[in-house]
This record gives structure tokens, C-alpha cells and sequence, in this order.
């Protein structure tokens, strides 16, 4: 059996893995268009930050893959699929046969339509690539711009910030991490953050980026001019879904999936943030790996189904530990738990819908998290331990 991956990320890794599990034999060759193995994209702030070298976010060197007889294709691109004769096409020409397929070709950093873009000095983070290149530029310059305030935007900043920049935050929400935090908890994290350093305007959408070849700052729609050396835009992910669509996949969201997650061509499967499963994109670490798993054992022969992802993520923003999962009630309406310490920079909410946690929100103080992510999951009925939960006791939970 030849099973053919592309891409080296969490999902396809995690396939590999869970294909090697079930079929000592075969032959699995991974491709990625990147230069160096597996890596943690988690970590890539790290990196920027000057904290950890290309060695220290790599997750598997190349003698995990000789040891789990797994062919690693490096720096080797997909031009196409021609899935009536089993065969992929690299951008070299070469023709590669597979009997099963899994397209896990990830993610792109979405570039909204602004004007100026293009010009040198404009960046997105995505990649090792991308961060060696907001390296190098940023050498020797002063002022960084970040347009986005979620959770990419904000650690990125708060990397360049530690290696002497000064950071300016342009969100277009009213509030810093809208996924995952809601307006009370939004504004202790940007007083946190502005007594940093950080400068921040929110609800503010940026109109173009002027400049001759290189970027000079934003303006605002508003008129307001901001000066700066490096623009660096994080306004999300879209699925790389490119090759999917050129053989003739579905795409909505993302490549569309089954619960097994085959595509509609048969022996060729997706996972990762290429796709989309039950009208849903997860875009999140967790939802890939476990996508990666079920493809993994489904292309081996195993039967797995993927039922999805609970929306969770346990991070650091500037160094802050934050958890979020759920819903996170951003608009007000549900039934809440609250603590709230300004001073000390502590934000804690439950949610609960009918007696039952249906999300949270723990800034500053995360402990509790793993007892609250259980019985959201488990949707367990809280009513009989609610005066503990509003002590925030979690014995009972």
C-alpha cells in the first residue's frame, strides 16, 4: 500500500503516525514545501522573539522519520493531482503514485484587500520562512504595527517588542482577542498590556498602507495616520484548499469532509486547516491533530470518526496564561460566574446555559481549567454545586 501525504504539519504528521500504528509496510512519503521537518507553529513566537533557534521548535528531526520508515520529501511542492491515475505531480515534474491520499496542505495568513499591501516592509506569520524574513527586516528598526488583535498578533508583537520595538495594535473589533475574550475581560488584558508598552487602537479599520516600494505606516479609515518601519497583518487563516479545488473538491469553508474524513474522490482524504467538517473551519492545533488521527487510521483500514472539536485554547498572550473554551457569552446574555481583580489582572468566567457550563474564560489564573473543559465536554448538570463554583471551589466538579 503507498500512501502519499501532503503536507508536514500537525495533521499530516499525526496521519503518518496513526497509518505507521496499523501498516508496518507500507510506504509513506510526506511532502511539504517547507525546508525543514515537523515544527511547532505554536512556538514560531519564541523564535521571533530570539528565545529558541530553528533546533528547538523543530518536534521531529529527520531520524524520527528513518525510524518509523516514513519518507520525508522536503522542500518539494505540489503542482497538481490527477486522481484518475493515482498520481501527484511535484513542481519539478516528477510523478508520484499513491493508492490513498491525504491533501493536509494546511493554511495561508489572509491578506485583507488593503491598498499597499504588497510594499516591502509588509509582512504575515505563518511560517519559519515568514518569521526569518520579519527578522531580518526588522533589524535596526524601530516601530512595528500590527493590524490584528487576536491571539497571533498580540504574542508577535509582544516578540518584538522584547527584542526593542515599539508595538502599535490596530484591531478592528472594539476589543483584543474577540474569540476568546469578552469586552470586561478584553479591557483588563489592554490595560495590562498598554502599561507594557503596548499602544492600541481598537475598532479602527485600516484604510491603505502608504509609502513609495515601502511601507511608511497605516492610515486609518477615520483619516489618522500611523507611523511605522514594519507592518506585520494578522487577520486570520483561509485553507491552502488550492490543489483540492483543481481536482474537483468541494469547497465551502474548506475542503468538505465526512465524520471519516474522506473527500468525495475515493481514496483521498483531508485534515487540518484545509478543510471543513460538518459546515465548520477549526483553524486551532488540537482539531488538526485529532483530524490527522482519524485519516490516519481510515486510510490504514481502521474505522475512526471525527465528531468535532470543542473550541478551546490554553495559551500565553505576553506572557499571561489565558484559557478560553466554549462560549464565551462575548454578548451577555447567559447566566455567569464571575471574578474580576483589576488590580491583579485576574478575569474569570463561567458560563452556563440550563444549569450546565457551556464555556469559560480564566485569565491571569487558569487553574480549574481541565475540570472545566471535562464537564463542558460532558455537559454535566452544575446546579447542586453552584455555591462552590461561585467560590471558584473545584473539588466537587
Amino acid at each position: 500500500m503507498k500512501y502519499m501525504i501532503i503536507g508536514s504539519g500537525v495533521a499530516g504528521t499525526t496521519a503518518a503516525v496513526n497509518i505507521r500504528k496499523l501498516d508496518d509496510s507500507g510506504e509513506i512519503t510526506v511532502l511539504s514545501d517547507e525546508k525543514i521537518p515537523f515544527y511547532s507553529r505554536i512556538r514560531l513566537i519564541e523564535y521571533l522573539a530570539k528565545e529558541a533557534d530553528r533546533e528547538d521548535i523543530i518536534i521531529h528531526r529527520n531520524d524520527w522519520y528513518e525510524k518509523n520508515n516514513i519518507q520525508l520529501l522536503l522542500d518539494t511542492s505540489v503542482a497538481g493531482i490527477e486522481s484518475d491515475r493515482r498520481q501527484i505531480i511535484t513542481s519539478s515534474g516528477a510523478r508520484l503514485e499513491y493508492d490513498r491520499l491525504l491533501v493536509a496542505s494546511g493554511g495561508v495568513s489572509f491578506v485583507p484587500p488593503i491598498p499597499g499591501s504588497e510594499k516591502e516592509g509588509v509582512f504575515t506569520l505563518r511560517t519559519v520562512l515568514d518569521a526569518d524574513e520579519i527578522i531580518s527586516y526588522a533589524e535596526g528598526k524601530k516601530k512595528v504595527i500590527l493590524i490584528g488583535g487576536g491571539v497571533l498578533g498580540l504574542e508577535a508583537g509582544n516578540s518584538l517588542r522584547k527584542t526593542g520595538h515599539e508595538v502599535t495594535v490596530v484591531e478592528f473589533f472594539p476589543r483584543l482577542l474577540p474569540r476568546q475574550m469578552d469586552p470586561a475581560g478584553a479591557e483588563i488584558l489592554k490595560t495590562q498590556m498598554e502599561s507594557m508598552g503596548f499602544a492600541f487602537y481598537l475598532g479602527a479599520a485600516t484604510k491603505e498602507i502608504p509609502g513609495d516600494d515601502r511601507a511608511s505606516g497605516i492610515v486609518l479609515e477615520d483619516g489618522t495616520n500611523i507611523e511605522g518601519d514594519v507592518i506585520i497583518i494578522s487577520a486570520g487563516v483561509r485553507p491552502r484548499a488550492g490543489l483540492a479545488k483543481n481536482v474537483g473538491l468541494t469547497i465551502n469553508k474548506g475542503v468538505a469532509v465526512n465524520d471519516r474524513m474522506e473527500s468525495e474522490i475515493k481514496d483521498i482524504y483531508a485534515a487540518g486547516d484545509v478543510i471543513e467538517h460538518r459546515d465548520r473551519f477549526y483553524g486551532i492545533w488540537p482539531a488538526a491533530a485529532e483530524q490527522g488521527r482519524v485519516a490516519g487510521i481510515n486510510m490504514a483500514g481502521g474505522d475512526a470518526l471525527y465528531e468535532g472539536t470543542t473550541m478551546s485554547n490554553v495559551l500565553k498572550v505576553v506572557g499571561i496564561d489565558l484559557a478560553a473554551a466554549g462560549d464565551i457569552d462575548a454578548d451577555g446574555k447567559c447566566d455567569t460566574i464571575v471574578y474580576k481583580d483589576s488590580e491583579k489582572f485576574i478575569y474569570k468566567k463561567l458560563v452556563l446555559k440550563d444549569n450546565i457550563i457551556s464555556g469559560c474564560i480564566l485569565f491571569g489564573d487558569i487553574s480549574g481549567y481541565r475540570k472545566i473543559l471535562k464537564a463542558v465536554k460532558e455537559k454535566r448538570n452544575v446546579q447542586a454545586i453552584r455555591k462552590s463554583l461561585e467560590k471558584w471551589d473545584f473539588e466537587s466538579l
